[in-house]
């Protein structure tokens, strides 16, 4: 009897000992009886009904999923190739063991066929230019497919956009042109700013023309401080035009005296 009695107890103890599961914190169980769905247990020490019930372990943590780079053709007809991450995590593990056979290929799944959908549905610049645009509109529509299963989408970002050849030397060529239109567009700018200014300075040499002068010693002074070999000397206009005017008074006189001569050629025809 003593024998049956111990017998007995050492297999409670081992029975009781076989339902003991000690989970991490960051997993939990899902716990069906019989087959079906019972409760969702952990983390920490808890007991289950060995042989009727049967756990599936689930990781609760923020998981990643490299999407692999997906060949795409944009609204525009450009053939790009662009790959991205997406951030997931389990809010319900019930809905993410019964409602979906494998959440991780289908989250990879959703994912990629969506980056592929809302690529070709813009331009190459927006994707380029406005990609917070396009992670938040993958991130909705992928987080609206996986709420039955009881997956968040946390964050989705594109790594890389990958553009033919031929693009990027067209884009290189656009590039450059706005650039040179810019620094046109600034030097001419400048010149009519300078313009006006020459025309405001004309106006007051005209009104006081001995500040024609102090301009033309000032430059004299920035020409020697730089220790140049040849040195200019600036003539002052209204002297050269006096000059001009001097030889041809004297070349009318010498005329004059010539046509006035009684020797000459032209008397002595007559």
């Amino acid at each position: 009897m003593e024998i049956l009695i111990a017998s007995l107890a050492t297999l409670i103890t081992l029975f009781s000992l076989a339902g003991i599961r000690i989970d991490r914190e960051y997993k939990r169980g899902v716990i069906f009886r019989l087959g079906r769905f019972k409760t969702i247990k952990g983390p920490g020490l808890y007991w289950i009904i060995p042989f009727i019930e049967q756990k599936a372990l689930v990781d609760i943590r923020t998981k990643t999923v490299d999407i692999i780079p997906q060949e795409a053709v944009t609204a525009d007809s450009v053939t790009i190739k662009v790959n991205a991450v997406l951030f997931y995590r389990i809010l319900n593990p019930d809905k993410a063991i019964n409602r979906v056979e494998d959440y991780q290929m289908a989250v990879y799944q959703a994912s990629m066929t969506t980056l592929r959908n809302v690529v070709g549905q813009n331009i190459l610049d927006d994707i380029l230019q406005k990609r917070d645009k396009i992670n938040f509109k993958v991130q909705e529509i992928v987080d609206e497919l996986t709420e039955p299963w009881g997956i968040e989408i946390e964050r989705v970002e594109i790594k890389d956009v990958e553009i033919p050849l031929a693009m990027q030397r067209a884009m290189a060529k656009e590039a450059e042109a706005l650039r040179e239109k810019r620094a046109r567009l600034i030097k001419a700018s400048a010149e009519q700013e300078a313009s006006i200014k020459l025309a405001e300075a004309s106006q007051r040499i005209i009104d006081n023309p001995a500040a024609l002068e102090l301009r033309r010693l000032q430059m004299l002074t920035e020409i020697g401080a730089e220790n140049n070999t040849t040195t200019l000397v600036m003539m002052p206009s209204d002297l050269i035009t006096l000059a001009q005017q001097w030889s041809e008074a004297m070349q009318r006189m010498n005329d004059q005296r010539a046509n006035s001569d009684p020797s000459s050629g032209t008397s002595g025809g007559n």
